[in-house]
């Protein structure tokens, strides 16, 4: 849903950016397009997470960061079908229903938006998305592992507006020992993950309905 800022004070968040190879320039909404929410400025709730998306790559920077919300245009996503099926849609997993209402509601459901909030879908999660995207579980198994996995949230800047209102508070580099430690840490995250959303997925595999069902009942 929609949650105006205008003519409020909110105090600003401490979010988190993981970056191959560091800012350059002013902060901007340029992402792939082909994101969980489409082209952004990518930041999230928890470090653990921006560390993971960096620690395979030679120079990564973690950047600590202050974002003030105020004055800007919010959609939030509660877990849940929406939450899961924005992200089809931003991935282009909804064109075979292109003319479609279903779509439609997608499509122009964070138009005018400022900064879109939702759940990471990180390497865990994005496995048992590609899953339910080809069919082999049901929405019940996807939001279920989503709960059982307890990710952070994701802020995502998705105009030059918001970008304005993100400030860099710090920047950390790593050794290769740290780097080193990451890495086997976050294997050891990601497999727990796994094991996590399996147990959820045999739990469920009988309960829910498919992508394929939800996109010709529309949902």
């Amino acid at each position: 849903m929609f949650l105006p800022q205008e003519n409020t004070k909110n105090k600003p968040l401490l979010l988190y950016h993981g970056s191959k190879n560091g800012i350059i320039g002013d902060i901007n909404p340029l992402s792939r397009e082909l994101c969980d929410f489409g082209k952004g400025f990518y930041m999230g709730t928890d470090k653990q997470q921006a560390l993971t998306l960096i620690c395979n790559f030679p120079n990564p920077k973690l950047y600590t960061l202050r974002a003030d919300l105020d004055d800007l245009r919010i959609l939030e996503l509660k877990v849940g079908i929406d939450w899961a099926l924005l992200i089809a849609y931003y991935r282009g997993k909804m064109k075979a229903v292109k003319n479609s209402n279903l779509y439609r509601k997608y499509s122009n459901m964070a138009v005018d938006c400022d900064i879109i909030i939702g759940h990471i879908a990180n390497d865990r999660m994005f496995m048992v998305l590609d899953r339910f995207f080809a069919g082999d579980i049901t929405d019940t198994a996807l939001i279920g592992s989503l709960a059982a996995l307890k990710l952070g949230k994701q802020y995502v800047a998705v105009t030059k507006k918001a970008c304005r209102q993100i400030e860099v508070i710090d920047e950390k580099t790593f050794s290769s020992a740290e780097r080193n430690c990451l890495r086997t840490a976050s294997e050891a995250y990601r497999q727990e993950g796994i094991r996590k959303a399996e147990e959820v997925i045999r739990k469920h595999r009988r309960d829910g309905r498919f992508f394929d069902e939800i996109l010709e009942e529309g949902y």
